[in-house]
């Protein structure tokens, strides 16, 4: 479950008129917390990001699916967003600390600087530059004043 704080940061980056992207970052940066905090880790960042993602859709962020990526990635990805959209049933006791378990023994270097550096690196490179400098086109246009 998600930190009261992180759902109200959401929420007014949903009022101010925010890309759903936006609002998912903050469930990104709250996740990345908890890994440097030691709360649990991540087998890398790339598992920590999607963990964050995840959290959002299921509270409602309005992201859809990857278009790309693994069928099973997509379909969870999915399933996310449709239990975001119901009211969640309880939630299974047993399955939530097997899953915590299985966290807490990976490592904490994921959210490292180096490590979230690395991956954004990574990830610039698999997009082309069109793409890039239209991201960083609508950055400055849509930054705060």
């Amino acid at each position: 479950m998600p930190e009261q704080e992180t759902l109200e940061r959401a929420e007014q980056d949903k009022e101010e008129g925010k890309a759903p992207s936006t609002q998912a970052g903050e469930f990104v940066r709250e996740e990345i917390e908890h890994v440097r905090e030691g709360k649990h880790g991540a087998r890398s960042t790339k598992q920590a990001i999607a963990i964050g993602l995840s959290k959002a859709r299921r509270a409602g962020v309005d992201l859809p699916p990857p278009k790309t990526g693994s069928k099973t990635t997509r379909k969870q990805a999915a399933r996310d967003v449709a239990k975001g959209k119901k009211k969640s049933a309880k939630k299974s006791a047993k399955r939530s600390r097997a899953t915590s378990q299985a966290l807490m023994r990976e490592g904490r270097s994921a959210a490292s600087k180096r490590a979230l550096s690395r991956h954004a690196r990574s990830a610039a490179k698999k997009r082309s530059a069109a793409s890039r400098s239209r991201a960083a086109k609508k950055a400055a246009r849509t930054r705060k004043k």
